[in-house]
């Protein structure tokens, strides 16, 4: 899932949106599904829906997190290589 967030996090996506609300709004595409996940990539006017009636999916943020500590009983120190924190990606908004 930070794969997939931080391939989101791109200044023709955020420009526009507060760290938390970006971050919120990315995850709801991402729960959308494959299909519009991958159609948000191609064309960045996919997301606007989202942004714009401020479509938030938080609560995804902290499914794997809950997932493990139910199975193993423990809480997950995880670490991962991608952050999908909000501007996390240099390259993503790197230029004007």
């Amino acid at each position: 899932m930070a794969w997939a967030l931080y391939r989101q996090d791109r200044r023709e996506y955020g420009r526009e949106l507060s760290g938390d609300a970006f971050l919120y709004t990315r995850a709801a595409v991402v729960a959308a599904g494959p299909e519009v996940y991958e159609r948000v990539l191609r064309d960045p006017a996919e997301f606007a829906p989202y942004a714009s009636g401020r479509v938030w999916a938080e609560r995804l943020l902290y499914v794997p997190d809950r997932a493990y500590e139910h199975i193993a009983g423990e809480e997950w120190d995880r670490s991962t290589r991608y952050s999908y924190e909000s501007y996390s990606n240099a390259a993503g908004w790197s230029g004007s």
